[in-house]
């Protein structure tokens, strides 16, 4: 990154900023407990469980397209796969603090890793993000130090497997959740992976629209590659949408019609047509699809931004709307309290947390990016990479 530049401070002014008002969250959160939050017995998961699944999606995506130069050795991709690591290095650990947030005994943790049961798939899920971390670090360590050891393919094999397994349990641990008719559909989980790799590459186009610097000269044809792969995916994310909710409404299962017609004319309607669909989704299509716009560093990053903010509107429409439906009618009328409500809004204390892990993400990653050999030079070249 070029020091001095007016993105790099304005990237560490917002990571100061973000992680100072985070500070007051954590305070909040370890001082009066979940009592802060405005999810209660009857919505259990918010914005914590949400902001989960979009970080660990954006990690398992950077690692999809580190795969790109270290196990696919597709040259257009040369110097992006450290970068794309660490990316992933840093956003797991966000991902997994903000979901630890989330539970009630934080300190019970252990218990899964020495009394586990493996038929859970949360176990899965906990003993599997263990294993990929360790995973993605040691890819990076691997492909800074020794470059072209012969352990870089089948390290990679198995980083992608895990990869695409975490992306698709996250959906699985949603979908078996037989109760709750708006996630127990067979698609959940195949759509999952789409979205991580969805997020890798929209981060990607962020870093390296913003804050890379101008590497071996193919900059703009990788800005190009990664915005057209953003609108195949876009489409994709499209056509998921439109099966999941037409089929939902013509099928005619009053929770599941609920759920959907919160998402698309509830009080959060504005999320979904404006963040989600409008500028997540259907502006980064149209300023990408033009060459000379889809090229232009700035313009990539900006739409890598719009694409990450958009998915982060998407897994709240995913978590939270399965839950808004009460699974007995007439439940909320019948207990009264301060956390037996069928409506959720973010608590300051939510958002304060969240805004924490951003911050730290955004720190880490910066200082990562300015002390470690993540970007191509002359002589960190891989010359055997093939198209």
């Amino acid at each position: 990154m070029k020091k001095g530049s007016k993105l790099r401070i304005l990237f560490y002014a917002l990571g100061v900023l973000t992680l100072l008002a985070g500070i007051w969250g954590f305070v909040l959160r370890f001082t009066v407990g979940e009592r802060g939050a405005n999810y209660g017995s009857y919505i259990p998961w918010g914005l914590w469980v949400a902001m989960y699944l979009f970080f660990a999606g954006i990690a398992a995506g950077g690692y999809m397209i580190a795969s790109m130069e270290y196990l696919f050795r597709i040259k257009l991709f040369n110097g992006t796969g450290k970068v794309a690591l660490w990316v992933a290095l840093v956003t797991l650990p966000i991902g997994l603090l903000t979901i630890g947030m989330d539970l009630g005994h934080m300190e019970r943790i252990w218990k899964v890793f020495l009394n586990p049961s493996f038929g859970s798939i949360m176990a899965q899920m906990v003993w599997g993000y263990s294993i990929f971390f360790i995973i993605i670090l040691v890819s990076l360590w691997v492909v800074i130090r020794k470059p072209q050891a012969k352990l870089i393919k089948p390290l990679f094999i198995v980083g992608v497997l895990l990869s695409i397994f975490l992306s698709g349990g996250v959906g699985a641990f949603l979908g078996v959740n037989a109760s709750r008719v708006f996630w127990h559909v067979g698609l959940l989980p195949a759509q999952f992976p789409f979205f991580s790799l969805a997020s890798g590459v929209a981060v990607l186009l962020l870093v390296l629209g913003w804050l890379a610097p101008d590497g071996d000269g193919n900059r703009t044809k990788q800005l190009r590659a990664l915005g057209l792969m953003t609108i195949v995916l876009a489409f994709i994310k499209l056509f998921f949408l439109f099966t999941d909710f037409s089929q939902s409404l013509y099928a005619g299962v009053p929770d599941n019609v609920e759920a959907v017609r919160a998402i698309l004319f509830g009080e959060g309607w504005w999320l979904f047509w404006f963040i989600q669909i409008g500028l997540g989704t259907v502006l980064p299509i149209i300023i990408l699809w033009i060459p000379k716009i889809g090229q232009n560093r700035f313009w990539a990053g900006a739409m890598g931004l719009l694409v990450l903010v958009g998915f982060a509107v998407a897994r709240a429409n995913i978590v939270v709307p399965g839950l808004l439906v009460p699974e007995f009618q007439g439940l909320s009328s019948a207990f009264q309290g301060p956390h037996l409500s069928n409506t959720y809004i973010p608590s300051l204390m939510e958002w304060l947390v969240v805004s924490g892990g951003v911050g730290i993400g955004i720190l880490v990653f910066l200082i990562g990016a300015e002390r470690l050999p993540l970007w191509l030079t002359k002589s960190t070249q891989t010359p055997e990479a093939e198209v």
